[in-house]
């Protein structure tokens, strides 16, 4: 019959892979009072949507609202005639993860050790192995996350940003408190005039006692972009440094997030997670386990 279409829906998680979760879906014409409703699908397998109108702007409204990941939102343009394709890639929700699959001490880079074994942090009583055997899933995820994207910015001296820091001090899901070298800063903003930092407003980093602000810096991806706001001790010039990876409303764009299902007041680790996967391509290296 003329003026119709269907649709095929292709459902995957951050890793490309088919999503294991069930789904209800609601499409909705953006003009016509046409919606279709599917409830608990099985979301390994593609869902076919025929007899949906393909007139009057052809767009539809797709709510997707899985049982373990985020409920995304999508409006699909319908072609008369034919079967449209749209793939459609849902981030796990972090209220439904039980644990985190994190590698051992003894997986972990000899560099990333190296930093753990002189780290007297914040709140723990030792350091090394038995320092990350303490670590929440929260702030080894939140670890995690930073060493992974400090080691993918690389400075035209061929040094990363995690090479430069020294030991880390305090640690949170959103950001780690390091002991950097000072040349960390002056590379840092010597790396604005080739565009992999910029500038940055630090009005919401409180520098620790004893010590001054000295400047925010932060790559420039859309998403998920790594900060560095830095903190200098006057009398003998040591720097510390705040890292945190920016969300950004990240996890609302790049998978198109319902905003009303994203309720945290702060950046979750288990987002910047999905975003460091799917947006930049760079695996922290951690499973999230829905159970």
């Amino acid at each position: 019959m003329g003026g119709q279409g269907s649709l095929r829906l292709h459902f995957y998680d951050v890793y490309g892979n088919r999503l294991r979760d069930t789904v209800d879906i609601f499409l909705r014409h953006s003009s016509l009072p046409h919606r279709v409703e599917v409830r608990r699908h099985r979301a390994t397998r593609s869902l076919q949507v025929d007899g949906l109108k393909a007139t009057h702007g052809r767009s539809y409204r797709a709510l997707i609202y899985p049982s373990n990941h985020r409920v995304i939102s999508r409006y699909i343009q319908v072609e008369e005639e034919r079967e449209t394709r749209q793939d459609l890639f849902l981030p796990i929700n972090p209220d439904k993860v039980l644990e985190i699959e994190a590698p051992t001490y003894s997986d972990l880079s000899s560099e990333l050790r190296a930093v753990l074994d002189a780290s007297f942090v914040e709140g723990f009583s030792d350091c090394g192995e038995i320092l990350y055997g303490m670590l929440d899933p929260i702030r080894k995820a939140g670890l995690l996350n930073l060493y992974t994207k400090m080691s993918a910015t690389i400075f035209d001296s061929g040094r990363t940003v995690f090479s430069f820091i020294q030991s880390l001090t305090r640690l949170r899901g959103d950001r780690v408190f390091a002991v950097v070298s000072k040349d960390l800063r002056d590379t840092t903003i010597n790396s604005v005039g080739y565009g992999l930092f910029q500038e940055a407003p630090d009005t919401l980093h409180t520098p620790p006692p004893g010590f001054v602000s000295a400047g925010s810096y932060k790559t420039l991806e859309q998403y998920g972009n790594l900060q560095l706001t830095f903190f200098c001790r006057p009398d003998t010039l040591d720097f510390l440094v705040d890292a945190d990876i920016d969300d950004a409303q990240g996890i609302e764009h790049v998978f198109q997030v319902v905003r009303n299902w994203v309720n945290q007041s702060f950046t979750h680790p288990y987002d910047i997670h999905e975003i460091l996967l799917f947006h930049q391509k760079l695996d922290p290296g951690y499973r999230l386990s829905l159970g």
